[in-house]
């Protein structure tokens, strides 16, 4: 359990700097965080209330889809709204003026981070965060392959996002058709459900489990 939840916490904090990467970057946000810069310009909210607001109503829209939250949906929330600002202004602190090649590197960067640590805290399986469990129960109610759905959600909330007002660039657009094929790509990496089932004796089962069905959180292997 200590290594679960070191994982979690780790894939977390790990978010929350991809999203301060692509933010300091100045190449364009992330997705939801277009969306959230729209609804603080339209609030006047800070950005961490806005996370946290918009995280509760993400996850009433997990009761038709049948999602359960775990504990590590709760320890999402908490952890990324929390730690956001802080991060964020580290990063400035480190990089308070970054020119263009830096700016891009922390871009893709994020990207790359992003896909990561979603894969890291969703292969715990303590419960998926408030928006992919959004994404994993679509997975499970639509038979649609992981990167499909991430990339069609992120098109969604970034034109949402942009229409409030909120900023985009190339970066917004990388992460939105990029960061789905991360997830997929790195889910088996960190898998721990799926590591274990491996060391049992019928791997020719898992095998078979792994190439064609869901995982408890929803996510096709």
């Amino acid at each position: 359990m200590v290594a679960r939840t070191a994982q979690l916490l780790g894939g977390l904090l790990a978010f929350a700097l991809s999203m301060a990467m692509l933010l300091h970057s100045g190449q364009g946000a992330m997705p939801w965080d277009v969306l959230h810069q729209g609804v603080a310009l339209r609030t006047g909210w800070g950005i961490g209330a806005v996370v946290m607001a918009s995280s509760a109503l993400v996850l009433l829209m997990w009761i038709p889809l049948r999602q359960r939250p775990g504990v590590g949906t709760v320890v999402n929330v908490i952890v990324i709204g929390l730690t956001i600002g802080p991060v964020l202004a580290l990063l400035e602190r480190i990089l308070p003026d970054p020119g263009l090649v830096t700016a891009v590197a922390l871009a893709v960067g994020g990207v790359v981070v992003n896909g990561l640590a979603t894969a890291a805290y969703l292969g715990v399986h303590l419960g998926p965060g408030p928006r992919d469990g959004l994404m994993t129960g679509l997975v499970r109610q639509t038979g649609w392959p992981v990167r499909r759905v991430k990339t069609l959600i992120e098109i969604t909330v970034v034109l949402a996002g942009w229409a409030l007002g909120g900023t985009l660039g190339w970066a917004t657009a990388l992460f939105a058709v990029g960061v789905g094929p991360v997830v997929q790509v790195a889910l088996p990496w960190f898998d721990r459900a799926g590591r274990r089932a491996t060391r049992g004796s019928d791997r020719a089962s898992c095998a078979e489990a792994s190439a064609g069905g869901l995982d408890e959180s929803g996510m096709r292997a």
